[in-house]
């Protein structure tokens, strides 16, 4: 069974940074990587960042520039790091690992 539990979210002024971390505990024959996701109120869900097993990144083209993900393998943690935020950004943020999702963290950026 695998548990990922997201932290970090939190009230930031637009311009302003956040660094949200993902936990994960428990096992699973997985060999997708881990991914970030966010939602807004009344939106879908939408696709922000994914670190794969060895390391390689991929972001939606809207935060690229401003969001880096990295992964400790050592501490089992998945990170984003939340640049140059825009109240737009205002969401849930979750990560997701196969069938797998954490209960998500909000962040919530003012103008």
């Amino acid at each position: 069974q695998v548990h990922l539990r997201e932290s970090g979210g939190g009230p930031v002024q637009a311009g302003g940074s956040l660094r949200l971390s993902c936990a994960v505990s428990g096992y699973t024959e997985c060999n997708y990587g881990i991914i970030w996701y966010r939602q807004a109120p009344g939106k879908e869900r939408e696709f922000v960042s994914v670190i794969d097993g060895v390391g390689s990144v991929f972001y939606a083209d809207s935060v690229k520039g401003r969001f880096t993900i990295s992964r400790d393998n050592a501490k089992k943690t998945v990170d984003l790091q939340m640049n140059s935020l825009k109240p737009e950004e205002t969401a849930m943020y979750y990560c997701n690992w196969c069938a797998y999702w954490g209960q998500g963290t909000q962040v919530t950026v003012s103008s």
